[in-house]
Order: structure tokens, then C-alpha cells, then sequence
């Protein structure tokens, strides 16, 4: 069996931690022993490939799943998938999911008192091309409340899930507006210790993505493993 190549470890600071008590439900399912570290095998560094299509049809503008258009401020989000020498990851799987316009998700256990859209779903899925690259059309997210302390509200937010070449490039994470004055207030965005990597959570607005008359651009790489890796959310 082929030696399995290895991986660049973790820079300390550059994940978000097992326990913060500022985010209230880490102080419930955190580890409580000292977790127990695995050599990665061939098992770990391989996994499914989706230049077939077996993950199913592409479903990048989530504007146009429904009848009508939803409500908020149209926005394009696109970028790259890179590994951790910066190269672009093609045939990448890439998962969108979010609340809608007024900060609500179409989920039965959310009981936010806003409404849903019936034009909003908020959820993709996309499979990066040639230079690992993802875009997607959709709605800017509202705030909303949660009951991790009194007067608690979320940022806006996009939800993000990357399936890269092998099952330790896997990375669920959170894409943050740039100028949002309650990222300050947020234990899961500041639960990030190193603020290099923090802010690499934040997206870029960029004009030239933007199009005229009908929807501004974000754009938003995502780093899978290695020194420079997007802060993902810890399960």
C-alpha cells in the first residue's frame, strides 16, 4: 500500500475551540478527555470523487427554485476551493444553506417570529469547475435572534460545506458580510482566537462581480487544509 501523504497540522489560533463558554451549547457537547490523535491512513485521505455527478444536478441560483422571486437583496457569491499549497480543487463539492431575507430557515425547529418566503427555500449545491471555482445566486440573510444570552442575534451568515479530495479535507464553515457591526458580538465568529484567521471568514465585496441593476458580488475562497485554513465549525 502507498505511504499516504501527509498533512500540515493546525496553527494554533486558527480553529475555533472545542470549549468557549461565551458560546453557550460548546460548554454541553465539548470533549471532556483529552482527545487522542490518529495518523492519517489511506482510508482518511481519499474519498469520493463527484466528476460524475453522483451527487446530483447542480443547483446554483437559488433565486429561481420557485414560482416567483423571493424577497431581499439579490447578491453573487463565488470563489475558489484551494488545498493547502493554494492549488484549486476541481469536481469539488460545494453545499449552500442559510435563512432567508427576514433571518428565518425553512426547518420545522425554527420558531423565529418572522416570516417564511414561499419563493425561499436556501439551499444549493454546486460542483467547482476547472479552477476550483463555486458561484451561486442568492439572497442576502437576515440577522436573527438565538438563546445563547439575553438579546443574542446571529450576523448574516451563509452556511458552507466542502467535500474535498479525501474525508480530513472535509470543512463545514460560515461566511460573514464584510462591515456587519454584530460580528463584534458573536461568540461563534470570535471563538476564532487568531484574528488573521477570523477575518479570513469574512467575505470581500467585490464590484467587478457585482452586476449592474441586479445584484451585488462577494467574493469568498475556502481553504481546506494546511496553515492557512478557513476556521470551520467544530460538531
Amino acid at each position: 500500500m502507498a505511504e499516504p501523504p501527509s498533512y500540515a497540522r493546525h496553527r494554533d489560533g486558527g480553529q475555533p475551540p472545542y470549549l468557549y463558554p461565551d458560546y453557550a451549547s460548546t460548554v454541553k457537547r465539548a470533549p471532556m478527555r483529552p482527545l487522542i490523535r490518529f495518523e492519517h491512513t489511506l482510508s482518511e485521505i481519499t474519498g469520493p470523487s463527484f466528476v460524475s455527478g453522483w451527487a446530483g444536478p447542480e443547483a446554483t441560483d437559488l433565486t429561481r427554485e420557485h414560482a416567483g422571486e423571493p424577497l431581499g437583496e439579490r447578491i453573487i457569491v463565488t470563489g475558489r476551493i484551494l488545498d493547502e499549497d493554494e492549488r484549486p480543487l476541481p469536481n469539488t463539492l460545494v453545499e449552500l444553506w442559510q435563512c432567508n431575507a427576514a433571518g428565518r430557515y425553512r426547518h420545522p425547529v425554527d420558531q423565529h417570529d418572522a416570516p417564511l418566503d414561499p419563493n425561499f427555500t436556501g439551499a444549493g449545491q454546486a460542483i467547482t469547475d476547472g479552477d476550483g471555482r463555486y458561484r451561486f445566486v442568492t439572497i442576502k440573510p437576515g440577522a436573527y435572534p438565538w438563546r445563547n444570552q439575553p438579546n443574542a442575534w446571529r450576523p448574516a451568515h451563509l452556511h458552507f460545506g466542502v467535500f474535498g479530495g479525501g474525508f480530513v479535507a472535509r470543512l463545514i464553515t460560515q461566511m460573514y458580510f464584510p462591515g456587519d457591526p454584530l460580528l463584534q458580538y458573536d461568540p461563534i465568529y470570535n471563538s476564532t482566537a487568531d484574528r488573521q484567521a477570523r477575518e479570513r471568514l469574512i467575505a470581500d465585496y467585490d464590484p467587478n462581480l457585482s452586476e449592474p441593476e441586479w445584484a451585488l458580488g462577494y467574493a469568498f475562497d475556502m481553504v481546506l487544509r494546511g496553515r492557512e485554513e478557513t476556521p470551520f465549525e467544530v460538531q
